[in-house]
């Protein structure tokens, strides 16, 4: 595929930029049968209403700790009424946290799941860094320097950004496919230069689920719901990875309270999984007429079908991705990571694509339109006839 690692991680930083109308997604009974931490925390989650921070919260709610909310106050704003919540802007206006800090106010962890701007951690890490324990840091894999080695581990390169580009951003605050990376990178060093021996990053990958705004994984269990032939990418033994918004969630409280530090690539499922894979372990979930058709890449390609946006998930793994779908998550493992079954989020993501209004539904923000999808496999099928 000719799409550049820029474009590709520009196509990221667009989609995940939309993911922000979580949903409380922990049934009453699962709540109920939540076991309680040995030891009640008092937990400051900075965001904690968009895609992994409502599940997150509910969790530690669940394990009895205290958890207090700073953000904007602008997304679901309905969640958790009865949480303490401290407004303000990571931007321009962290006046509310000024004023806890200066009252002696303490915590003892900080869950940051905002920042790519590392003004932004440099400022609130430095402001907490006497008035709390712990720092969580949440990054991304396009911290690595490059994707083209696969099964790459935590102690891989990440990426670099001049002082120049990022004093542009602090102005303009203009994510791209070129800066991103390398800002989530300088946003982990800030992390690390204020919490020294009592930080934790989180590298996840593709983060999917109910809550997932960004209808990169939500396309396939809602394609494969309507049934009929679809259009598969690729080869089918082609790697791909994500991890569900809950686990990931659940998973930083674990973290948090167990004091768990170092760098953590955030990813699964715990062992490989092919494209097939999912889009069969989808396919288990529902019971309708359908077949997969499985087209290459180039063919993909000629007839302008993208990977990762239109193709959802799926990335071809060659050339400066080869490794972008088989990061090591060994570490991740040892410290608890857990990952519930694909049919659980298959079935929770189609439970909740399907409560969204009808115009919400009627336009999605990635996945391959029904036009394009029967023009390409109609081409295809024309293809192998010719052949």
């Amino acid at each position: 595929m000719t799409t550049s690692r820029r474009d590709f991680v520009q196509l990221s930083v667009l989609a995940g930029s939309a993911v922000g109308l979580g949903l409380a997604s922990r049934s009453r009974a699962a709540i109920a049968e939540t076991e309680k931490a040995s030891k009640p925390l008092k937990i400051l989650v900075l965001g904690g209403t968009g895609l992994i921070g409502p599940p997150m919260v509910e969790y530690a709610i669940a394990r009895g700790h205290e958890v207090t909310l700073f953000n904007r106050g602008k997304t679901n704003t309905h969640l958790f009424p009865n949480l303490e919540k401290l407004q303000g802007d990571r931007n321009d206006d962290l006046s509310s946290l000024e004023a806890e800090v200066g009252s002696g106010r303490l915590w003892d962890a900080v869950i940051d799941n905002t920042a790519s701007i590392p003004r932004w951690v440099n400022e609130s890490a430095g402001l907490l860094a006497d008035s709390a324990d712990f720092y969580l840091y949440t990054s991304s894999i396009s911290a690595y320097a490059d994707s083209a080695t696969p099964g790459a581990d935590e102690t891989a390169p990440v990426g670099q950004i001049s002082p120049e580009d990022e004093a542009k951003v602090l102005t303009t605050k203009d994510i791209t496919g070129d800066n991103y990376g390398p800002l989530k990178a300088r946003c982990e060093a800030e992390a690390r230069k204020a919490f020294p021996d009592r930080f934790c990053v989180v590298r996840p990958g593709l983060i999917v689920g109910p809550g997932d705004y960004s209808d990169r994984f939500t396309y396939w269990p809602v394609r494969i719901h309507e049934g009929g032939e679809v259009m598969a990418p690729g080869n089918p033994s082609d790697p791909v990875q994500f991890v569900d918004c809950r686990d990931l969630g659940e998973w930083y409280i674990r973290l948090v309270e167990n004091g768990t530090t170092g760098d953590f690539n955030g990813v699964g499922p715990r062992s490989p999984m092919s494209i097939a894979g999912m889009l069969y372990g989808i396919r288990a979930t529902v019971d309708n007429e359908i077949s997969f058709t499985w087209v290459d890449a180039d063919f993909l390609e000629e007839n302008e079908v993208q990977a990762w946006m239109q193709m959802t998930v799926w990335v071809p793994p060659v050339g400066e991705y080869a490794g972008f779908s088989s990061s090591n998550i060994d570490r991740a493992l040892a410290a608890g990571l857990t990952f519930r079954p694909l049919a659980d989020t298959a079935s929770a993501t189609v439970e909740y694509w399907s409560s969204l209004p009808e115009d919400r539904r009627a336009t999605p923000k990635a996945g391959c339109p029904p036009e394009l999808e029967a023009k390409v496999l109609e081409a295809w099928h024309a293809k192998n006839q010719a052949d």
